[in-house]
């Protein structure tokens, strides 16, 4: 999106404005102006040209203009219907110097998540990549992932879905029948519940920077069970349709609100987590963690108290476990 489309978007936010003053803050003529908003009907708002100025009465229901009218955050909007991955493209426009772009797209045709899995992203969902320049060192990326899921989880709840967080990054609705999932000491395996989104953050820096980040969401929002994996979950199945431009803005929001407070993001995460207080199995990289997790600590890792002793896990696929 263009940084004129974007004003022109921003002013008619506001209000009413006129074409004259659209045109001096703009700095163009009111020929170009009224070329802006002939573009913005074609993509389907309605603009009323009334005696005071233009007005907007309806917005589409979805796209990248869409979503940047009235988005109170500092990124612009790219939109595509259709796109092999989100973070993909977000890693491309990262390595070309961009920063605060927001990618978004209908439908997803190769989209995958952690460990290289396989993600059913049809159209109707939410697929959404951040692309960011953060002034912190790599080892502070975590709390960007963790940010994001929060952001996430409070969307999804003022969409009327009871979301939870499972470390470290999958958004889930609690309950579900897990009892087929049967774990090594016998007990059942959940997930936690069924899975609504989840987050895949990339990057690429120095010893003591990151150059870019590029952070993945992807929520089943307006999707049928029948489209989505047995274990999966949709806002649809859960509360019925939402809006996306509206979910896409308050997820966007609430993710930039966290990212200019970092110490705000461990307290917001516990509070939406299903994983504190649950017996867990987390398999890392030097070998499988077993017991309670009792806390997250900087710059998000889990702290699981085990027979031997409290482990501070940094990475890992966790597994919520049930006694049987």
């Amino acid at each position: 999106m263009s940084d004129t489309r974007r004003v022109v978007l921003d002013a008619l936010a506001d209000g009413t404005v006129s074409g004259p003053a659209l045109a001096e803050r703009l700095g163009v003529s009111r020929a170009a102006v009224w070329k802006q908003i002939e573009a913005l009907r074609d993509e389907g708002f309605t603009v009323e040209s009334t005696d005071v100025g233009y007005q907007v009465t309806d917005v589409p229901e979805y796209g990248g203009s869409a979503v940047a009218f009235g988005l109170n955050a500092p990124v612009s909007v790219e939109y595509h219907d259709s796109l092999g991955s989100t973070n993909d493209r977000g890693r491309e426009l990262a390595a070309a110097g961009a920063a605060d772009v927001a990618v978004l797209a209908d439908e997803q045709v190769g989209g995958r998540g952690r460990l290289s899995r396989e993600w059913t992203a049809p159209s109707g969902g939410v697929w959404l990549s951040l692309v960011l320049r953060p002034s912190r060192p790599p080892a502070h990326v975590p709390l960007f992932t963790l940010a994001a899921a929060v952001a996430t989880t409070r969307a999804a709840r003022e969409a009327g879905v009871p979301a939870e967080i499972k470390w470290p990054n999958d958004v889930l609705v609690p309950g579900g029948d897990d009892e087929g999932d049967r774990g090594d000491e016998g007990d059942a395996l959940g997930r936690g519940g069924r899975k609504l989104a989840g987050i895949l953050t990339e990057m690429e820096g120095e010893a003591d920077r990151v150059s870019w980040l590029v952070v993945g969401i992807g929520v089943n929002a307006n999707i049928d069970a029948a489209s989505l994996p047995p274990e999966a979950t949709s806002v649809r199945e859960e509360a019925g349709d939402v809006e996306r431009r509206l979910f896409v803005q308050r997820l966007v929001e609430e993710f930039y609100a966290l990212r200019e407070n970092a110490d705000a993001v461990l307290p917001a995460w516990r509070e939406h987590s299903a994983t504190l207080g649950q017996r867990v199995r987390v398999e890392t990289p030097g070998g499988v963690v077993v017991g309670e997790a009792v806390d997250v600590v900087h710059p998000g890792a889990l702290v699981v108290a085990t027979d031997d002793g409290e482990v501070t896990v940094h990475a890992g696929d966790c597994e919520h476990l049930r006694s049987v």
